[in-house]
């Protein structure tokens, strides 16, 4: 950010994601529902959003988790137009993800398709009436925690979502693991901890993913949330590709 222009922003998340080797990602989010993009973020860039969490002008709305019982801490959505960062990680990944969500959902007989660009997608969310926008910036202190969730938000969903840690464990903060569950029919839940660094994308599953049986395809439910800060600070950015009601 600081000097560079929105355009040559978007070329260098473009060239970022480009140099990612996207069938590993793909194996595993197929394997696990999650994969993780070691650094895709600058230090600098990290800080500089962070640093946005105290102002008002560029969110629609603030979120105190424990008045709803989703855990402690807060989280703000950001309102329209995004900042240049933000939509220019919206509009880079969802590409590289739609060939993907429109196999999960072949395979788990879901009739709904995505189309190749996130504007088109956006374009079918707002008609159907989700307006408001879902990218969101997450803050932590000592013993705040997020519930186990699923970001659905309305009828259209992306079945994939990023997740950008903005704070260094160890310096910043203690605790606060990244922490998915994965439930398969008729078996207890499977726990499993992200270990994340500053600037790392975790690239996610929403809601369902498909899993081969031996009778074939089926589908497992998971969620997904933050362990009990033990010390200091943490600051996420959360990118959602569908809008919301």
């Amino acid at each position: 950010m600081n000097a560079r222009t929105p355009m040559q922003l978007a070329a260098t998340i473009e060239d970022r994601l480009r140099n990612i080797v996207w069938p590993d990602v793909q194996e595993n989010l197929d394997s696990y529902g999650s994969a993780i993009l070691p650094r895709l973020l600058t230090p600098d860039e990290c800080d500089t959003l962070t640093a946005m969490y105290p102002r008002n002008d560029i969110f629609r709305s603030r979120v105190v988790m424990e008045r709803h019982g989703f855990g402690r801490g807060e989280y703000k959505y950001f309102s329209y137009p995004l900042p240049d960062l933000i939509g220019d990680l919206r509009s880079a990944f969802y590409p590289r993800l739609a060939p993907l969500a429109n196999r999960w959902h072949d395979m788990m007989n879901i009739d709904t398709r995505f189309p190749p660009q996130h504007a088109d997608f956006i374009a079918r969310c707002h008609a159907a009436g989700q307006l408001r926008p879902t990218p969101l910036l997450l803050q932590y202190g000592v013993g705040d925690y997020n519930c186990l969730h699923q970001d659905l938000y309305g009828e259209h969903v992306f079945p994939l979502q990023v997740a950008i840690l903005l704070s260094e464990p160890g310096r910043d903060f203690s605790g606060g693991e990244f922490v998915m569950t994965e439930q398969r029919p008729r078996m207890q839940s499977r726990p499993e901890v992200l270990p994340l660094t500053q600037g790392d994308a975790l690239v996610f599953a929403v809601h369902h993913r498909p899993v081969q049986g031996q009778r074939g395809t089926y589908r497992v439910n998971l969620r997904h949330g933050v362990s009990r800060i033990r010390s200091g600070a943490r600051h996420t950015l959360g990118v959602i590709f569908h809008d919301a009601q």
